[in-house]
């Protein structure tokens, strides 16, 4: 017996009563990533048992790839699609892109997959993001360690565009995230920090040091803290902006280094 031949409404059943709102899409998603039923029960248990569709499955889909994500590395969500869009006007053939922050690599992969620029690297400071992203990735542009500190000195000075989604949600907000965030994935990767801006303020104190004159960064924010994002370039010499998308519910600040 196959996983095809198992009764598809029936997994859609059990998804529905666990509370799954799109249902029929996992069921098909699920049975296409089992091997055998045995194992296709498996996934089905832990979906109904409330851990993420990305982790069950192994991979999150966004703008159209599949990017490779291990439970608590945290899943690329479609508001993010926007920093891709904000960062390729500016990319060129020659422009070096960090991703930093990368997670799993998202907003780097997206931009290979472009074709915008073959210099693109990535950072993060947590190991088993920084090994989802190898695998999204080649392997040796990915680099492990806290914000700049983890990138090649050599790159001090010389980097085009930087796309950054760090996190934001501020400490006490982290408990009324929904739970598949807050239970499982890694702290580091949502806990800003008691206004949730404690890792902006690093990277716009240390931006301009990385970026070529004129260089080019768009971060991820709320549309809350916008504002306040916004000032903490601005203060560091940036002509920055706030830029939302309605369609997707996304904010990001961009920021243009001094000349």
């Amino acid at each position: 017996m196959y996983p095809s031949d198992v009764d598809e409404q029936a997994i859609v059943v059990r998804l529905r009563s666990a509370g799954c709102v799109f249902a029929e899409d996992e069921a098909r998603l699920l049975r296409e990533a089992a091997t055998d039923v045995g194992g296709l029960t498996e996934l089905v248990d832990r979906r109904v048992s409330g851990t993420p569709l990305e982790y069950v499955l192994g991979w999150s889909e966004f703008r159209g790839l599949r990017i490779a994500v291990d439970d608590g590395v945290f899943v690329p969500r479609r508001r993010t699609e926007f920093l891709v869009d904000l960062a390729l006007a500016e990319v060129r053939s020659s422009s070096v892109v960090v991703d930093l922050c990368c997670g799993a690599g998202a907003l780097a992969a997206a931009v290979c997959a472009e074709g915008a620029s073959t210099n693109v690297a990535a950072a993060d400071i947590d190991p088993a993001a920084v090994a989802c992203a190898r695998r999204n990735l080649d392997a040796d542009r990915v680099f492990l360690g806290d914000l700049f500190a983890a990138l090649p000195s050599a790159s001090r000075g010389r980097l085009d565009v930087l796309v950054v989604n760090a996190p934001y949600v501020p400490t006490a907000e982290i408990t009324f995230m929904p739970s598949e965030a807050r239970n499982f994935e890694a702290t580091v990767a949502l806990d800003g920090g008691y206004d949730g801006l404690d890792v902006h303020r690093r990277v716009a104190a240390e931006a301009a040091e990385w970026l070529v004159p004129g260089g080019f960064l768009v971060i991820e924010t709320s549309e809350r803290q916008a504002e306040r994002t916004r000032a903490l370039f601005a203060d560091q010499g940036f002509a920055a902006d706030v830029r939302r998308d309605e369609d997707r519910d996304a904010t990001a600040v961009t920021a243009r280094a001094p000349r």
